[in-house]
């Protein structure tokens, strides 16, 4: 259960990491470096493709295409053409942003909103507070706020269940579980917080229902946290920050990790030219397929 380097993509912020089980292959963003990565394990045969701007994240819709999260705005995109706008989010706070976005089971496209801790040259700008929001794009297009809860950063959508919905505020360095009903999120409550170990950033499920998440900020690693909220295993990563994770290969064996390299000196580079890589590592469980959205 070794961690590996299999792509030195040297991402600035690589993130929303999702298995396109039609291709065979991993699809993936790097925020700041304004582009889209897919990738074949089997075979290392790798697309990118420059943004016009910064892209959060992406998601599979069920005719092949992507849908993507811009910085402002939710997008269809083609794997090469131009991005197809379908709505603003949040256009009466300018000076948020899109974090994470992930389909879930229901075929809409989950997302998460932020303070944009990101200056115009790129360079980390601090978050004065829980700013951001979840909303929902249903398959027909309708997209509404799911809670009323505010999140500094709002990372981590999964669906252990139907009815549940685990969510993580990255800044609170805790997870949070709801109860989904008619396409809203009720009853809040704590579900894992205290790992001691960087922060949480994206997760996925196994097949068992437990959740694997990504720890940033100096986590260097990947926990499983159990139905309970314990975390019950840690691998360790030749990276420092793990960014987002996800279930592939052709068994759903394989667990593929994303990191990042924003705020790095020059001379921890140097040392560690892994960081911002793509890694992967067999935990001796599968994973469960990425849903699609429409």
């Amino acid at each position: 259960m070794t961690p590996r380097l299999i792509f030195p993509a040297a991402d600035i912020v690589g993130e929303s990491l999702v298995w396109d089980d039609r291709r065979g292959c991993l699809v993936w963003v790097d925020i700041i470096g304004r582009r889209m990565h897919r990738l074949k394990p089997e075979t290392g045969a790798h697309d990118s493709w420059q943004t016009p701007g910064r892209v959060p994240s992406v998601g599979l819709r069920k005719d092949g295409g992507a849908i993507v999260g811009l910085e402002r705005h939710v997008a269809l995109w083609d794997w090469g053409d131009d991005f197809r706008i379908l709505c603003e989010v949040e256009p009466d706070l300018p000076g948020n942003r899109l974090n994470e976005g992930v389909v879930g089971p229901d075929g809409a496209f989950w997302i998460g909103t932020m303070q944009n801790n990101i200056g115009p040259d790129d360079e980390p700008v601090p978050i004065k507070g829980a700013q951001g929001a979840i909303y929902r794009l249903s398959p027909d297009l309708a997209l509404a706020r799911v809670c009323d809860d505010r999140f500094g950063i709002a990372n981590t959508f999964v669906w252990p269940a139907p009815d549940r919905f685990v969510t993580a505020d990255t800044l609170e360095n805790a997870l949070f579980s709801y109860r989904i009903s008619d396409g809203r999120l009720h009853d809040r409550a704590l579900f894992q917080t205290g790992f001691g170990r960087g922060l949480p950033d994206g997760s996925c499920l196994d097949a068992e229902g437990c959740i694997w998440t990504a720890r940033v900020a100096g986590g260097a690693c990947v926990t499983r946290t159990d139905p309970q909220g314990q975390v019950v295993t840690v691998i360790d990563l030749p990276c420092t920050w793990p960014t987002s994770c996800a279930f592939g290969g052709p068994d759903l064996g394989t667990l593929y990790v994303a990191s990042a390299r924003f705020t790095m000196s020059t001379a921890h580079l140097a040392e560690h030219p892994e960081e911002g890589g793509l890694f992967a590592v067999k935990p001796g469980v599968i994973g469960r397929p990425s849903a699609r959205f429409g």
